[in-house]
């Protein structure tokens, strides 16, 4: 008979899906130790290696990946007591897990503020990270919600606008191109842009609005954080392609200015997805309907 505890699956499908003990250990907040030990462990208990190393990389054996499909299985079903419970808790003790995209942070948390003055008793946990992030938390079924520009095609999931997303050519105010109005798109190929990273749903929007304009941009740095584009703007190293959202208090403050570019702003949405057959909590329901229902008119007023 199997001694294999909660715990050590726990442990192992987090170590199994990233083949990292040490990113396993960051997620479930233990040392390296500590997962290596539950490990150790659990490969006593079945008497079968879970794991080989080769160079400084790890593998799953044969009887990890068949041990991981049932991980994954347990987990599923524990996460689905785990929204039951909650479900009898109501709204007062609920949780909610939320990923969202990095240009999303400019107006996330004040959303999330909002709706935890409603419900005061909701424990939120927001994860802030890059499009290919957000949508493998998706896949790997981590989160309850995501906001995120375009939605994936290749994922089994439910999306629904609640937002509009316009994207906008920024400049220094110094800058000659400010002082003209209706400017060319093709005037822009004599500028230099600086860029998201590859995988960034901004950048993908800008290229793919360029390429459809037969235009090939000049591009300049690279950075992964919106934050870095608008300092550098300001700076006068090039100019940026960004959410609105990202840029209000930038351009409210005069640091930056929206260029009037023919075609722009090109307007996208906000969406907020999650997996198709994911049974939702009482409390991500709540927040969902609170977005579709409530989020452009609460920003609107903030801003007024």
């Amino acid at each position: 008979m199997l001694h294999v505890t909660l715990r050590q699956l726990k442990v192992f499908e987090s170590v199994a899906r990233h083949l990292s003990y040490s990113r396993a250990a960051d997620e479930l907040h233990l040392t390296q130790p500590a997962v290596s030990m539950q490990i150790k462990q659990l490969e006593d208990n079945i008497s079968l290696p879970l794991f080989e190393q080769l160079g400084k990389r790890i593998f799953l054996t044969e009887a990890g990946h068949e041990l991981y499909q049932y991980s994954r299985a347990i987990a599923q079903q524990l996460a689905d007591m785990e929204v039951a419970l909650d479900e009898l808790k109501g709204m007062e003790r609920g949780k909610l897990s939320i990923a969202v995209v990095t240009t999303a942070n400019y107006f996330a948390p004040h959303l999330l503020a909002k709706f935890c003055q409603r419900y005061p008793g909701v424990t939120v946990s927001l994860n802030v990270s890059n499009r290919e992030t957000v949508l493998k938390q998706l896949t790997d079924n981590l989160i309850d919600l995501a906001i995120m520009g375009q939605p994936p095609e290749n994922l089994d999931i439910d999306s629904e606008s609640f937002m509009e997303n316009p994207l906008v050519v920024v400049a220094p105010p110094d800058h000659p191109l400010c002082r003209e109005q209706h400017i060319p798109v093709e005037r822009l190929a004599q500028e230099i842009f600086l860029v998201r990273e590859s995988g960034s749903g901004t950048r993908s929007a800008m290229e793919r609005f360029f390429s459809e304009h037969g235009i090939k941009i000049n591009k300049g740095m690279e950075t992964d954080t919106t934050e870095a584009i608008k300092q550098a703007v300001q700076a006068g190293m090039g100019l940026g392609i960004m959410s609105k959202h990202t840029a209000e208090l930038e351009l409210e403050m005069e640091r930056l200015k929206i260029l009037d570019v023919q075609g722009f702003p090109i307007v996208r949405y906000w969406y907020v997805v999650h997996r198709k057959h994911k049974r939702l909590s009482s409390v991500a329901k709540a927040f969902l309907a609170f977005l579709l229902k409530e989020a452009t008119e609460l920003l609107v007023k903030s801003k007024q």
